[in-house]
């Protein structure tokens, strides 16, 4: 689950946890079993194949395998829909990257690594990189002789401040998963949020270096894309920067992340989408001209990133869409936040630090400023933490037969195809 792909504010394991105590455990795991079984189905593997794509990255949290209070403790139940999406995708010819979406501790300071803090502290304590080690080592065992697994990448978007630590945590994990799997690919993002390649020395085998490659001509508050040609030379500028490592070293590159935020309303919310959809399309020549693979952010959720979205007319799109357009004025998730008396609030704030300590803004990671740093640990820590009460709220009382509605408003024969998205995708 991603906070803005399915509507609830902050980090997941906070979410969970009051869901938990407003639902029960009963319905809660029932809820959790069914949201899961819907989202992905035979249909949307043979959705998927019907593009010709053939491969598809599926990202997870550490916690559906151990809990933080009984480390190292395997949770079978954990396998249940990882292994059940593999196969589905093997039985369509569709190759799977399985994706540590987070870690113990967390790997870098941002929501998406269930992180409720900016302190990535996975990186401070050997025993969370211990857990993620073991981890490793039991899907290793697991899918080593498993053909349809193109591979493992080992962490999502790590960002270690000092600029060493990643590389040698990769050197560990390889020597664990390779006396388990000589054979599957790692994946491997580079360093603050896969952009920055800082530190890093020694060339792991069978390994392929990823890239995140987001434009933020793709988002609200970056500057529209019209396909000017200075813009398209912004983007290959951009892409050339990431992978001069690559090119360097003579490694492969896969660009594991990119994608683009879309309008839900608004008088000129189909111009900017299609403007979006232009810019994807762009950055899919780009990488043609480079001869590299990669993978869209993301398949479904309800409309914000999406190619395939619940419909508003659904029992989810109903509960959810006062709730999720509260979030928006509020600004608590990073991709949906729009202008709202917030800005009036925060402004000042960050305008006073900077004139008290002009270092602020510097502050890792590399690509954050001040704002973005407020915005983190002001709206999208305290604040959205704060509003996970009111979202479990929603589902108070629901019996087996409401939640199964809802969930079932993620089934592939439920949603809505995001078209010019899917154009784009297909040509």
């Amino acid at each position: 689950m991603v906070n803005f792909l399915t509507g609830y504010p902050g980090i997941e394991s906070f979410t969970r946890a009051v869901m938990l105590e407003v639902m029960g455990k009963e319905k809660y795991d029932f809820f959790f079993d069914r949201f899961l079984y819907h989202f992905f189905t035979e249909g949307d593997a043979k959705f998927l194949q019907s593009f010709g794509l053939n491969s598809l990255r599926l990202p997870f949290l550490y916690k559906h395998f151990e809990d933080d209070m009984n480390p190292r403790q395997l949770k079978e139940e954990g396998f249940k829909h990882l292994d059940r999406a593999i196969d589905l995708c093997s039985s369509h010819g569709i190759y799977t990257i399985l994706d540590m979406h987070t870690v113990p501790g967390c790997q870098n300071q941002d929501w998406h690594s269930d992180n409720h803090t900016s302190y990535a502290a996975f990186w401070d304590f050997k025993d969370h990189q211990d857990r993620a080690v073991w981890l490793w080592e039991t899907l290793a065992q697991r899918y080593k002789d498993n053909p349809w697994v193109a591979g493992f990448n080992l962490l999502n978007e790590p960002a270690d401040p000092q600029q060493t630590r990643v590389e040698e945590f990769y050197g560990r994990l390889e020597k664990a998963i390779r006396a388990i799997d000589p054979n599957h690919l790692l994946f491997l993002d580079g360093n603050t949020y896969a952009m920055e390649w800082k530190g890093f020395k020694d060339i792991l085998p069978n390994s392929v270096y990823a890239v995140h490659d987001y434009s933020m001509m793709g988002f609200p508050s970056g500057p529209r894309y019209k396909g000017t040609a200075q813009q398209k030379a912004k983007l290959r500028q951009q892409f050339s920067r990431k992978i001069e490592f690559h090119r360097s070293h003579n490694v492969p590159i896969w660009n594991g992340e990119f994608g683009a935020v879309y309008e839900t309303q608004g008088p000129e919310a189909d111009e900017k989408n299609e403007e979006r959809y232009q810019l994807l399309g762009e950055q899919l020549r780009v990488y043609e001209e480079a001869r590299i693979s990669w993978a869209l952010w993301t398949y479904k959720g309800v409309g914000i990133m999406d190619m395939l979205h619940t419909s508003p007319d659904s029992a989810w799109g109903k509960l959810t869409k006062s709730f999720i357009e509260r979030k928006k004025h509020l600004q608590v998730d990073s991709a949906t936040a729009c202008p709202s008396e917030v800005d009036g609030l925060i402004d000042p704030l960050i305008a006073w630090i900077d004139k008290v300590s002009p270092a602020a803004t510097k502050t890792y990671p590399s690509n954050w400023n001040t704002r973005a740093h407020v915005i983190r640990n002001i709206l999208q820590t305290f604040l959205a933490s704060s509003l996970c009460g009111e979202f479990a709220e929603l589902f108070r009382g629901k019996c087996e037969q409401e939640l199964e509605e809802l969930v079932e408003s993620f089934a592939f024969k439920s949603c809505v195809h995001r078209e010019g998205l899917n154009k784009v995708l297909s040509s």
